[in-house]
């Protein structure tokens, strides 16, 4: 000990030459790297900014997916027969004919026609309700409920009612399916861009930060390195005092992201509601947060903690090694 407290009053010595007489003193007893400092709450701001962006951008990704596959079961459950309007024909006769067709196919677990009112409410989001639709052409819809386990041949099923039933096609959603899909992969594919830019922000961040810490302790550290104080030794003090730093700036970042989340979660059951609410949950959900959500937040904390400390690790490191 009697070593390193010498090495402790020859850095203090340097550093008189240097500062002002006012300045703290160095102590023996000191941390290597200063527990409180400006530079130390800027990082702290700055790793809690993009712990919330990126856990923000995670709890969006898993929602949507999770809205979007929700959206795909339900459509992948399902087929549409559309009976459209054909002069010389009854429309009501067709769709009874049609679901009575479409009762008989193997893999069909129910049929449900739509009446006209039922048909025609369909169109009311988009053309009022004040509009009078009963001179319109308005097509008759027949849901098909699939059955999980025996598939059903929808180009059997169409050629049937083509036979059958002028002006009768019928929809399996493929084209649905595929571009839910797409949006899906789309959505995490963006999501991963915006979380490796922000990793990489913040690797930064903390890269000038671990510099400017080090040009600050410079004199101590190098005779700390020349006295034969092991390279483990010093990084070691770097890596805690940024992991500290990183697991507060992600625990601050990690709550404002699921304060956020419960805020909206609040408010659309506040405006569920409402037309504008009802798209809203239509669209995304309820932006109830899930396990995987939850999951997702408190390992991106975490994990930007522990990058924070080993970044910090891997430049003490290097800064030895050159000065061997």
């Amino acid at each position: 000990m009697s070593i390193f407290t010498d090495v402790w009053r020859r850095a203090q010595a340097m550093r008189a030459d240097r500062r002002a007489a006012d300045e703290t003193d160095i102590r023996p007893d000191m941390a290597l790297v200063p527990a409180a400092s400006i530079a130390g709450r800027a990082l702290v701001t700055v790793v809690a900014i993009m712990t919330f962006l990126a856990s923000l951008t995670a709890g969006a990704a898993i929602l949507i997916a999770d809205a979007s596959r929700g959206w795909q079961d339900q459509v992948a459950h399902e087929m549409t027969i559309q009976i459209r309007p054909t002069i010389g024909r009854d429309i009501e006769a067709d769709a009874a004919k049609a679901a009575e067709l479409a009762r008989k196919m193997r893999g069909v677990a129910a049929v449900r026609p739509y009446t006209k009112d039922q048909s025609e409410a369909l169109l009311q989001p988009w053309l009022g309700t004040s509009l009078d639709l009963s001179e319109l052409p308005v097509p008759r819809l027949i849901v098909i409920a699939l059955d999980p386990e025996v598939r059903l041949d929808a180009a059997i099923l169409q050629r049937r009612l083509a036979e059958t039933i002028p002006g009768a096609s019928v929809d399996d959603h493929r084209l649905w399916l595929e571009r839910l899909a797409i949006m899906a992969k789309t959505v995490v594919l963006v999501a991963a861009v915006i979380f490796a830019l922000v990793l990489i922000a913040m690797i930064l961040a903390v890269a000038f930060a671990t510099r400017g810490a080090m040009a600050g302790n410079r004199e101590i550290i190098e005779i700390l390195h020349f006295v034969g104080a092991a390279d483990d030794y010093i990084s070691r003090q770097f890596q805690r005092h940024f992991f500290r730093l990183g697991l507060r700036g992600g625990a601050i970042g990690g709550g404002s992201a699921i304060l956020a989340f419960f805020t909206a979660s609040t408010l659309s059951a506040w405006w569920r509601a409402t037309p504008s609410g009802d798209q809203v949950d239509v669209m995304f959900g309820d932006f109830a947060l899930g396990p995987n959500v939850y999951g997702a937040i408190v390992l991106i904390a975490a994990g930007i903690a522990i990058v924070t400390g080993f970044v910090s690790r891997v430049i003490v490191f290097r800064h030895l090694r050159d000065l061997s």
